[in-house]
């Protein structure tokens, strides 16, 4: 899969290529990724890319011309159509299906960083495709949420993860968050590994684990829970967990 990054801060981008499952994809030829740079595409001779907006207003935009030069040649070096995303706050937020979905089909991607106030609105209007955001925050550019991107449908591409069934049973994969973790010591600071989990019974194991990560999603994130009737087995698990009986939660001190 190709990814393009539009961006004032290649460098930026590049260090993130350097480690771990983005290089692994990219020593295994499942992804290509390149960085164009605005400001060769500036024809100031300060290879200035921001000016200040129409109406006043705090900050700088970012330029039209150098920042669509840049998109321009990056659709244009590759093969087929690619989908053109921009990364700003005013976006829609990504999600694991958005990142499933573009991991799936392989379609080339080019992702715009945004910088300083944001896009002069032509850009949008002229060459991006769609619009996306991490979430509710603000960064100093696009290069962090295109490093997140990549690095998201890097560990998706086939070969890439050793154990593709880590993939399946991540956080938010069955619209619930991961179930706990324990590894050796088997106690540690007086704190011990529910009994569970060394009794050999991998039926019972997957059972307790599907069990916490149906009651940290209830607790943590209600929101995620409620996509979904719960089922019989699930509130009865939830009932139990209300009246105290935790039965093979971790000992506390």
């Amino acid at each position: 899969m190709r990814i393009s990054v539009v961006t004032l801060f290649p460098e930026l981008v590049d260090a993130g290529n350097r480690c771990g499952m983005v290089r692994s994809a990219i020593e295994k030829d499942s992804l290509a990724v390149t960085g164009y740079n605005p400001r060769d595409w500036s024809e100031d001779r300060n290879r200035r890319v921001d000016d200040r907006p129409f109406g006043g207003g705090p900050g700088m935009l970012l330029q039209p011309g150098p920042v669509c030069g840049a998109i321009d040649a990056a659709v244009s070096d590759l093969e087929c159509r690619p989908l053109v995303v921009a990364l700003s706050p005013q976006g829609r937020r990504l999600d694991r299906h958005v990142i499933a979905d573009w991991a799936e089909r392989r379609q080339p991607l080019v992702l715009v960083c945004g910088r300083y106030e944001g896009f002069d609105q032509r850009i949008l209007d002229s060459r991006v495709d769609e619009e996306y955001s991490l979430g509710d925050l603000v960064l100093s550019g696009g290069e962090l949420a295109a490093m997140v991107v990549i690095d998201a449908i890097a560990r998706r591409l086939p070969g890439v993860v050793g154990d593709a069934q880590s993939v399946v049973e991540d956080s938010f994969e069955a619209d619930r968050l991961d179930h706990p973790h324990y590894t050796r010591p088997p106690e540690w600071e007086g704190r011990g590994v529910p009994a569970v989990l060394t009794s050999g019974d991998h039926r019972r194991i997957a059972a307790w684990r599907g069990e916490q990560a149906m009651l940290t999603t209830a607790r943590r994130r209600p929101d995620l829970f409620m996509e979904h009737e719960p089922t019989a087995d699930e509130r009865a698990a939830l009932e139990r967990h209300w009246l105290g009986d935790a039965e093979n939660t971790p000992d506390q001190p």
